[in-house]
């Protein structure tokens, strides 16, 4: 989760990664960023590593989006209170491989793969999810396969159509709530 602030430097690619306080090991190659309370953007993860708070220098300040170290060290501290020079960051670097502010409409799952709308989903709408429809969406965070879930599940292949049915309903939800945007096709207005 980012800051709303960041947005816009994330999207133009200004900022290219995040610095964390502690060792952090992400999860999966591939994440949702979040910031501003909504997911703006999937990014890849194309580099990790660690380094002390007086080891963070001039690369680390203009990845993250600053122009000085003295900038990137001044929100650090705002960010995490006292930190001391010998605390150890994470550095997580990222490429934006897709926005989530213009999917393509004609795309049945609008260029998501199953696990991001699940991550989503759960994230944002677990709410107005039934304990089945939240059962499919984990599953699917672990498998990215409508199959394979199906039958982790199920214990049945032909129950993808129920599998399909959950992730477009999460999908028209998301779209309402604009946590996700679609690109209007020429001429006409995107709609779900």
């Amino acid at each position: 989760m980012m800051k709303g602030a960041y947005v816009d430097k994330v999207l133009s690619n200004e900022k290219k990664a995040t610095i964390r306080k502690g060792v952090v090991k992400p999860k999966y190659g591939e994440i949702i960023i979040h910031a501003g309370g909504r997911p703006i953007a999937k990014a890849k993860i194309t580099r990790v590593y660690y380094k002390k708070l007086r080891e963070l220098g001039e690369y680390e300040a203009r990845v993250e989006g600053f122009n000085s170290v003295e900038e990137l060290m001044q929100e650090l501290r705002r960010v995490y209170g006292n930190v001391k020079d010998d605390d150890y960051f994470t550095v997580i670097e990222f490429k934006i491989v897709q926005k989530l502010d213009e999917l393509p409409c004609e795309d049945p799952y609008y260029g998501l793969e199953p696990s991001d709308i699940a991550r989503l989903a759960l994230r944002y709408i677990s709410n107005a999810l039934t304990e089945l429809e939240k059962k499919v969406l984990m599953d699917i965070t672990r498998t990215n396969s409508i199959r394979r879930t199906a039958i982790n599940v199920f214990k049945d292949l032909n129950k993808r159509r129920i599998v399909r049915r959950v992730l477009r309903k999460v999908l028209r939800i998301l779209v309402e709530n604009n946590l996700i945007q679609l690109k209007a096709k020429s001429g006409s207005n995107a709609q779900v």
